[in-house]
C-alpha cells in the first residue's frame, strides 16, 4: 500500500536491521540538519521543475538526507542562523557530506491551508515560505511527511557528481560503507510525543 494512500501513522522500523537503498533525498543544508539534530520530525515538499510530470512524490520510505545549498534561503527559516553554524557545508563542487538518515512513517498531501499553519510548531520555516510553496504551481497543497532521523555513525562523504545537480529531490547515491550503522537523534518517548501531537494537529487517527 502505497505511503500516500493511507494517512495512518505507523511506528519506525528500526533502519539498523535493514540495509537502506543507496538513495538520497535533497534539501537545504539547514534543513537536514534541523531534521538530523532532532529539531523537526516534518518535511514539507512541493517539488522542483525536474520532478517529471508527475509532480513531487515520497517513492522512498528510508533515505539518506543529502545537504544542498541550491536554492538555500536562511531568511526563509526560523533559528537559521544556530543551524547553520552546526550544519555541514551544502554539497560542492568536489564532495558530499551525508550525516543522517531519514525513516519514514507518514506522508499525505495537504490541501488545506489550516491544517498547514497548524504545523508551525514543529518545523523551522518561516509562514510565508511554506504558504509559497503551498500556493505554487496548479494545485494548492503540499506533502507532508512525518519520520524519525538517525545520526550516521560517522560522517560518509563520496565525490559529486553532475547528476546530483538540478532541481530534483532524489539522487541514487553510491553503495554506503559496510561499517556505517545508526543511531535516533530522539529517544523513544519524544518521537511517540511528536508523532501524538501530528494526530492531534491533523485530526488523523493513529
Amino acid at each position: 500500500m502505497s505511503l500516500l494512500s493511507s494517512p495512518a501513522l505507523r511506528p519506525a522500523e528500526d533502519p539498523a536491521q535493514t540495509v537502506p537503498l543507496a538513495i538520497g533525498f535533497k534539501d537545504w543544508a539547514v534543513i537536514c540538519t534541523a531534521l538530523g539534530s532532532g529539531r523537526q520530525s516534518l518535511i514539507l515538499r512541493k517539488g522542483g521543475i525536474a520532478e517529471g510530470r508527475d509532480g513531487f512524490r515520497f517513492k522512498h520510505e528510508r533515505f539518506f538526507l543529502f545537504p544542498t545549498g541550491y536554492h538555500q534561503q536562511f531568511d526563509k527559516v526560523r533559528d537559521g542562523g544556530d543551524i547553520q553554524r552546526n550544519a555541514p557545508a551544502a554539497t560542492d563542487a568536489e564532495s558530499v557530506e551525508v550525516r543522517y538518515l531519514f525513516v519514514l512513517e507518514f506522508a499525505h498531501w495537504l490541501d488545506e491551508w489550516s491544517q498547514v499553519s497548524h504545523l508551525e510548531p514543529m518545523h523551522i520555516w518561516r509562514e510565508d515560505a511554506v504558504r509559497e510553496r503551498f500556493e505554487y504551481g496548479d494545485e494548492r497543497g503540499i506533502q507532508c511527511a512525518f519520520g524519525r532521523g538517525y545520526r550516521c555513525s560517522a560522517p560518509w562523504t563520496f565525490p559529486n557528481r553532475s547528476s546530483y545537480g538540478g532541481c530534483r529531490s532524489w539522487v541514487t547515491l553510491p553503495a554506503p560503507p559496510a561499517s556505517l550503522s545508526w543511531l535516533p537523534v530522539l529517544d523513544d518517548a519524544t518521537h511517540e510525543r511528536r508523532r501524538y501531537d501530528l494526530d492531534a494537529l491533523l485530526g488523523m487517527s493513529i
